[in-house]
């Protein structure tokens, strides 16, 4: 590594604080416009269609080298580690992602939020805070929002307002631009982990406990049909992730998602990603065509990243028809609103049946519901453990397992509590007995609160 690269990662290295902000993306006023100035000049004196054929590191190369000498002639008082550290923000502006290429380059940033040309956010272990990168106008934003989506094969302009796409990396991108944002072009990028979160990260950072982890292994082991609810950012999809660490590897697994998020912790596993219309609006494939023919496929457990519409319908029928274990996400406010919401999407699809015969089967389908809360200190913890108890009536009846108990905030912000048994045990604990699968004697105990 040269000089000049050590003093760069030193100078861009994380700065210390909960609501921390990335030097790197910490440029003056002067700085970006002599970014932008260089951008503009390479523009015209390159070759951009040449450059882009170029392999990746020798097109930085050529681009770095370049931005160096237009550096020396229109800003000559510009040496050293903070040249070089522009001659890498002009590299981003030609070859990658511009203002917000570090915060993508970055892995303890989870979420990349651009709401207007100078109002850039970017979350940091569950906490959004506003960075200092910014865009010139909302013309620079287009520009960075058609990069990210000319390789897909996307576009967005006032026909087509708004698309969702995935990265090459797997994270997720949406972008809107007016008139539906009428103050500006937003790009939202939510970043996708590489690494595989296990059971014994989430007992780490206390999402969950270790009781709920002995409680979970049992369920996923045993093949009951399970349901992760919760809100946005809760943390859904990574338990998803951790609770199927669980399921042995001699199950086939099929995953259904839209877009592909899942990183499963066993061999055999086919993935199936759901593919919007083209730009004629034709060849759609839904998650619920997916689901339909997941089933001819001989799956031992089907595991749908999150369940939006009529899908909904056909995975409550795979966990009635010999797929049990299954598993899937929601969005919901609670374990009763999830059911509220799987209901809702059956209706809304049009299926000609009566409400009894849906609760019906989801009472059947389903057996236990996983809900989770993100708390104000940026915390994601599971706050119920429901179980799916049967049909009284109309009403799909529920039994709260374990429950969050809120203790207050202690002085640095953090939120204190306790996931607590009920004292309830489950009416599925025989079939789990039944199965091998043990559990301690105080799992269930009712505690004092």
């Amino acid at each position: 590594m040269t000089t000049w690269q050590e003093k760069f990662k030193e100078v861009t290295k994380p700065a210390g604080g909960n609501g921390r902000r990335y030097s790197r993306d910490g440029l003056s006023e002067g700085q970006w416009d002599t970014v932008f100035a260089v951008h503009q000049r390479l523009i015209e004196d390159m070759d951009a269609a040449a450059i882009e054929k170029l392999p990746e590191e020798q097109a930085r190369e050529v681009v770095e080298k370049a931005a160096r000498a237009i550096i020396s002639d229109i800003a000559s008082g510009v040496v050293g580690v903070e040249r070089d550290i522009l001659m890498s923000y002009v590299a981003d502006e030609v070859l990658g992602l511009g203002p917000i290429e570090a915060m993508v380059s970055d892995p303890s940033i989870s979420e990349i939020m651009v709401n207007a040309p100078d109002q850039v956010y970017h979350e940091v272990d569950g906490i959004i805070s506003l960075s200092n990168a910014r865009f010139r106008d909302d013309r620079h934003i287009m520009r960075i929002a058609e990069r990210i989506l000319s390789p897909l094969g996307r576009r967005v302009d006032e026909s087509s307002p708004y698309v969702d796409a995935r990265l090459a990396d797997g994270s997720r991108v949406n972008v809107v631009v007016p008139p539906v944002a009428p103050r500006s072009p937003t790009i939202t990028i939510r970043k996708f982990r590489t690494d595989k979160y296990t059971m014994g990260d989430l007992m780490a950072s206390g999402t969950v406990t270790p009781d709920l982890a002995e409680f979970f292994s049992a369920c996923v082991k045993g093949r009951l049909n399970t349901l992760v609810s919760g809100g946005a950012g809760t943390g859904k999809t990574t338990l998803l992730n951790a609770l199927s660490a669980y399921i042995p590897s001699t199950e086939r697994v099929l995953t259904i998602e839209d877009p592909a998020e899942l990183r499963l912790q066993q061999a055999h596993v086919v993935a199936l990603e759901a593919r919007p219309p083209n730009l004629e609006g034709s060849h759609e494939v839904t998650q619920r065509d997916l689901v339909r023919n997941a089933l001819r496929m001989r799956p031992d457990r089907i595991l749908v990243g999150e369940v939006r519409g009529s899908e909904a319908f056909d995975m409550m029928q795979a966990m009635n028809t010999g797929h049990e274990g299954s598993l899937t996400t929601v969005h919901a406010n609670s374990p009763r609103d999830a059911l509220i919401r799987v209901e809702n999407m059956i209706l809304m699809a049009g299926f000609d049946l009566p409400v009894r015969a849906i609760r019906e089967q989801m009472a059947s389908a389903l057996h236990i519901v996983i809900h989770l809360a993100r708390f104000v200190d940026g915390s994601r913890k599971v706050v119920a453990v429901s179980e799916i108890s049967g049909l009284e009536g109309q009403i799909v009846t529920m039994q709260d397992l374990f429950r969050f108990h809120h203790e207050g905030m202690d002085s640095n912000g953090q939120v204190l509590g306790r996931v607590l048994p009920t004292g309830i045990q489950p009416r599925f604990l025989e079939r789990l007995t039944e199965m091998g699968l043990s559990f301690s004697n105080e799992l269930f105990s009712p505690v004092r609160v």
